[in-house]
C-alpha cells in the first residue's frame, strides 16, 4: 500500500468506558500523526444500520415519523433500524419495513452502503430499494410510536433539500435515488 494512505495514528492502550447490547464506548490513548500524545473516543456500533427505501407503483414513497430522543425532536425518515451482526442485512430490511410500515416488497435491490459518522463511530449502514409493495398490517417496536406518509418520490426529495429530512441513512438514500433516476 502506498505509505500516503498508511494509517499514521499509533494506539499506546485501550479501555472500555461505557457498554450495552447496542454500542460499546473505548477510549484511546494514542500518539497523533503530528507525533503529540492525545486521546480518541470510538463508539462501535454492535448493529448495522438498515434503510428501507419503499417505493409505490405511483411513484410515492413511505416515510416514518417519530420523535428521536437523542436529537430532542422529531424526524421524518425511510424505514430503517438495526440488523445484528451475523444477520443477513436482507431479512433486516424485510423485517423492519413490515414492522414499521405494514409493507411487504416483492421485488429488493441494494442501494449502497454509507459509514454513517466516521468520526467518532464505526457505524456501517445499508441501503435498500423495496419495490412491487404489498400493505399489511404494521407492528412497531415498543419503543417506537411512529406515524406514517406516503409522499410523492418529488415531495420528498424536497423535504431533504429543504432540510426538513436530516436522518443521514434517508437523505442519503432518496439523493442517490433521485440520481439514478436522471
Amino acid at each position: 500500500m502506498d505509505d500516503r494512505f498508511s494509517n499514521p495514528w499509533r494506539t499506546l492502550k485501550t479501555r472500555v468506558v461505557y457498554d450495552n447490547p447496542w454500542i460499546r464506548v473505548r477510549e484511546d490513548d494514542v500518539i497523533r500523526p503530528d507525533g503529540a500524545p492525545g486521546i480518541y473516543g470510538v463508539v462501535h456500533y454492535k448493529n448495522r444500520a438498515i434503510g428501507v427505501l419503499p417505493i409505490d407503483d405511483e411513484g410515492y414513497i413511505w416515510l416514518v415519523g417519530q420523535y428521536r430522543y437523542t436529537l430532542d425532536s422529531y424526524s421524518w425518515e425511510i424505514p430503517e433500524g438495526g440488523g445484528a451482526e451475523g444477520e443477513d442485512p436482507l431479512e433486516a430490511a424485510k423485517r423492519e419495513l413490515r414492522e414499521e410500515t405494514g409493507l411487504e416488497a416483492r421485488t429488493w435491490r441494494t442501494l449502497g452502503q454509507a459509514h454513517l459518522s466516521n468520526s467518532v463511530g464505526d457505524e456501517a449502514g445499508i441501503i435498500f430499494l423495496a419495490t412491487d409493495l404489498v400493505q399489511g398490517e404494521a407492528e412497531p417496536e415498543g419503543t417506537e410510536k411512529l406515524e406514517l406518509m406516503r409522499v410523492k418520490f418529488d415531495e420528498a426529495l424536497q423535504m431533504v433539500l429543504d432540510g426538513e429530512i436530516t436522518d443521514s441513512i434517508s437523505v442519503i438514500a432518496i439523493l442517490r435515488y433521485a440520481i439514478e433516476r436522471e
